[in-house]
């Protein structure tokens, strides 16, 4: 495939974005990053306290592209076919058919995902891996594009089952809104103190567009120094001393694709050791176990990959 060429960001990268800042006030760099999961070709998870727009940032998102979207609300009752679909037995034609579950769509917005159990949370796992879900030994194809974004409550509410690690590592990014500053509050006061702007947001791209920039992002130049500065990095988190479970190969690739995507939309058709820094805690974050006595002594996964970073040299372009 022939590589890009970019002095500037792709229009419709920076319309998508736009539209989504209608509605989301201050949250730029969070917005870029989701848009570079889904041009990565990847899921998102949004975890935060209720009431910061986890929900309305998918929506807005889900809403700026011209494709299906099903949103699921995850509860402690909710059953792995209320997600894939289940087969019916038709008595006419005397033969089960298959009734697609809300899986079936092009954007996902699994809704509070750690409030189901894990039996429910695994049904996931098939979708989001191998865009695909088998019900009574047949497989189905899912539509492309297909994204997951998922939101969850922190896990000190209670009600909240974790997600497994095989659930989490499916995940391209975990990511916080946060608290939105004073400025940016009293801007959002304003904004929706007539209609809610998200009820007249409008697509800006199509599914084929999204599918066409995808396979460009994936020409975006990597050099051979900073994909090893990128597996140094990995490798670092299996061998540090606090660390019981380390960042597997699916998280190397992870980071790989998503740097390639984070130099897309910032408008550049390679990547620079500063896109590595940046992506590092979000895609490694949700992949690492702390051991037990770490924990006890007050170590963080955040001040263990800052340290990472700190150590590890950086390659000179």
């Amino acid at each position: 495939m022939n590589s890009i060429k970019l002095d500037h960001p792709h229009p419709s990268v920076e319309k998508l974005i736009a539209n989504i800042e209608k509605v989301l006030i201050g949250k730029r760099s969070i917005i870029e990053l989701c848009v570079a999961a889904i041009l990565a070709n990847g899921h998102v998870l949004l975890e935060d306290v209720p009431g910061v727009g986890k929900t309305m940032l998918v929506r807005s998102l889900a809403r700026s592209i011209g494709g299906e979207f099903k949103r699921i609300q995850f509860t402690p009752d909710l059953l792995p076919t209320d997600v894939t679909g289940v087969a019916i037995f038709n008595q006419k034609t005397m033969e089960f058919e298959f009734r697609p579950g809300p899986i079936f769509a092009n954007v996902i917005l699994a809704d509070e995902i750690n409030r189901t159990s894990p039996k429910t949370q695994s049904s996931l796992l098939e979708a989001m891996e191998e865009r695909s879900v088998t019900v009574d030994g047949n497989t189905y194809r899912l539509n492309s594009p297909f994204f997951v974004m998922a939101t969850q409550n922190p896990l000190e509410y209670e009600g909240t089952f974790p997600l497994p690690e095989a659930q989490l590592d499916r995940f391209l990014m975990q990511l916080r809104l946060g608290y939105p500053t004073l400025e940016e509050e009293v801007r959002m006061l304003n904004r929706f103190s007539g209609e809610n702007p998200l009820d007249s947001l409008e697509p800006v791209v199509t599914t084929e567009e999204l599918s066409q920039i995808q396979k460009q992002v994936a020409t975006v130049r990597v050099s051979e120094g900073v994909q090893e500065y990128l597996v140094r990095l990995c490798m670092r988190t299996r061998e540090h001393h606090q660390v019981y479970l380390g960042v597997s190969p699916r998280g190397s690739l992870a980071l790989f694709r998503a740097v390639q995507a984070l130099a897309f939309v910032r408008g550049r058709d390679y990547v620079i050791p500063d896109d590595v820094k940046e992506l590092v805690p979000v895609t490694f974050a949700h992949r690492i176990i702390l051991k037990p006595e770490a924990r006890l002594e007050g170590a963080t996964i955040d001040r263990i990959l800052s340290a990472i970073l700190s150590e590890t040299r950086v390659p000179v372009s």
